[in-house]
């Protein structure tokens, strides 16, 4: 069976660098290994991520750039730096409209981003994005939770609490999913706790 964890590190120091380097030197297409490894390391190693994605873009192999530009934002988000990050999945939209058969979910990562962040002047955006993208795109129980999470945060924000309510309840249900609905990965796709912030938020509004 062939080995990938080389290029799957979950955390980073001098010796797992070396040991890297030293396959991603023998390999032949070395694009798609910094891209995958840098996914990895977007939250716990950041600038890792984000200095191994430099050399990605550097390579000039195009194939995978929207996932390497939402995987930026993520790396972008693990810092703080939310503009940054907002630009990395404007970039990854920019992307999929100039090569649409290779899509990511960055129209519903953004979006969900600026409610979270609290981004009002980018308000109008998010709720273009989500309503601009079909619902039918919406694969797992947690895509179906940030879709509606989303609306609920910004429709709070915007004073229009009944809206917020009926948003919150169907982010709530989606929430509630123990099973993927897939045979073999009964655990994919569902809310967990890196959800918190949005199901703090989300509670209340039920409540109210």
């Amino acid at each position: 069976m062939k080995d990938d964890r080389w290029f799957r590190n979950k955390s980073w120091d001098s010796d797992v660098s070396c040991a890297f380097e030293e396959k991603l030197r023998r390999a032949r297409r070395k694009s798609q290994y910094l891209r995958i490894q840098a996914c990895y390391l977007t939250q716990a190693h950041p600038q890792v991520a984000l200095a191994l994605l430099d050399r990605y873009f550097a390579l000039g192999d195009d194939f995978d750039h929207a996932q390497a530009h939402v995987d930026r934002a993520e790396a972008y988000l693990a810092l703080g730096r939310a503009e940054d990050a907002f630009s990395s999945y404007e970039a990854a939209l920019k992307r999929e409209a100039e090569f649409p058969n290779l899509r990511t979910g960055a129209y519903l990562d953004l979006a969900y981003q600026i409610a979270l962040w609290g981004t009002a002047n980018r308000y109008d955006q998010a709720m273009t994005l989500l309503s601009s993208n079909a619902e039918t795109r919406l694969m797992f129980a947690v895509d179906h939770f940030v879709f509606h999470a989303t609306k609920a945060i910004i429709f709070s924000a915007q004073g229009c609490l009944a809206d917020a309510r009926a948003e919150a309840k169907l982010a709530l249900e989606a929430a509630r999913r123990d099973h993927s609905g897939f045979r073999f990965h009964s655990n994919a796709g569902l809310v967990s706790d890196k959800h918190e912030k949005a199901l703090d938020l989300l509670r209340p509004l039920c409540d109210a």
